[in-house]
């Protein structure tokens, strides 16, 4: 399905407000913002997807108890960047201390409060910068605060993500909007980095979470920038029903459209995360299709996508497909790689590389030209049935090296 999109990030839905500021959590001269609010006029059914590193944030931690004691209800997202508050012994205390905060400015009970950070692991985060900028935060909520919000959780992040959609459900206009931040560290199971979607349409805490945790499997889960995953990757989707229609609580059609509005959200998110990865200069898609299983294409396209050499060679503008069929054939799937196919296209052309599992005569200098653009599809072929499935990446370049060479500085 496609969908009209619309402006207005985590504001495109009805009844959804956000600001940022910059507080000082780490001084710099540029005071970007580095704290953001997002509030919603009434209570959220509210479900999340979180990484599964062995060491987890203690936002992570936090907003899971949050949302078990409330029984998947939320009302307003706290979230800061320049810190990650991981690995520190007063972690949960601090990532309480700005659900308690946030609460009691707008008046609400501490638990209705989910918390995130992003930035550094294993510094101490300071609070009274966030203790200062909470009163503030509340006073500047907007209905058009989307783009301080979603400027405000960036890292080093180039350029914020936003992305929204218009859809009808029970002929009630829905909205549903989403902003995202991440670079680098990324390479997740469960979502990536941080997100935050909101929508006006009415779907219960359970669907909710079951529309968001297959979407995520398709989108979130397809992505790959580094290989390393993180540890503070949470993924957030709230609804608060002001568009009137029926709350959706079971399969149907409802909630198809739900979900393939969700699908177009996340998946262009995906994206943009995947085009400004750290010193990236190249956005990388693979598509791997005629495959036997959903799990197999997503395991093969994935292998691909995460491959350093492979994206080296990208950088490069190397078509050098033995290290594609080098990652296709380490990928943990059952699959006769004699059948397998690869193409690499962009929009300077489109060039067989692969037959058969094996090398055919193609021109290095057009092969050059496609791969020298700035968007280049990776296509596979399993020639083996019918599943297909998109994974995002981009290229390994020089930058990528300075910028985790400093980090912390």
């Amino acid at each position: 399905m496609e969908f009209k999109v619309i402006d207005g990030g985590v504001c495109a839905a009805k009844g959804f407000k956000a600001s940022g500021m910059y507080c000082g959590i780490k001084e710099n001269s540029t005071k970007k913002n580095d704290i953001a609010l997002v509030v919603s006029d009434v209570m959220c059914n509210t479900a999340g997807v979180y990484t599964q590193n062995k060491v987890k944030g203690a936002p992570v931690i936090v907003t899971k108890s949050n949302l078990e004691k409330t029984g998947g209800k939320a009302k307003a997202v706290i979230a800061n960047s320049k810190n990650a508050n991981t690995c520190n012994a007063d972690g949960e205390e601090k990532a309480m201390e700005m659900c308690r905060l946030t609460a009691n400015a707008l008046g609400i009970e501490t638990e209705q409060v989910v918390v995130a950070s992003t930035g550094i692991i294993g510094q101490i985060l300071p609070v009274e910068p966030i203790k200062n900028a909470v009163p503030e935060l509340v006073k500047k909520l907007s209905y058009t605060g989307n783009e301080e919000a979603a400027v405000a959780i960036m890292t080093t992040d180039t350029v914020k993500k936003e992305y929204a959609v218009e859809f009808e459900i029970d002929g009630k206009i829905c909205r549903m909007g989403g902003m995202a931040k991440g670079s680098g560290m990324i390479h997740p199971n469960m979502a990536t980095t941080l997100n935050f979607i909101t929508t006006d349409c009415g779907v219960s805490s359970d669907m909710l979470q079951k529309a968001l945790s297959g979407i995520v499997k398709v989108t979130y889960n397809c992505l790959s920038i580094d290989g390393d995953q993180s540890t503070n990757d949470t993924c957030m989707l709230m609804s608060n029903g002001l568009a009137g229609n029926a709350e959706i609580t079971a399969e149907g059609e409802a909630f198809d459209t739900f979900k393939a509005a969700l699908y177009q959200v996340m998946a262009n998110l995906t994206r943009m995360l995947a085009k400004d990865g750290e010193g990236a200069t190249k956005l990388l898609t693979c598509i791997c299709s005629s495959a036997p299983d959903l799990d197999t294409a997503i395991i093969v396209a994935k292998s691909v996508i995460r491959s350093p050499l492979f994206k080296c060679a990208m950088f490069g503008a190397d078509a050098n497909w033995g290290r594609v069929l080098c990652a296709i054939g380490y990928a943990e799937a059952d699959f006769d790689i004699s059948k397998v196919d690869v193409d690499f296209a962009s929009a300077a052309g489109k060039i067989a590389v692969c037959r058969n599992g094996a090398g055919v005569d193609f021109s290095e200098d057009e092969a050059k030209k496609i791969l020298t653009e700035d968007e280049i599809e990776i296509l596979i072929s399993l020639n083996d049935g019918t599943a297909q499935a998109t994974a995002w990446g981009c290229d390994l370049t020089y930058d990528y090296v300075k910028i985790n060479g400093d980090y912390r500085s």
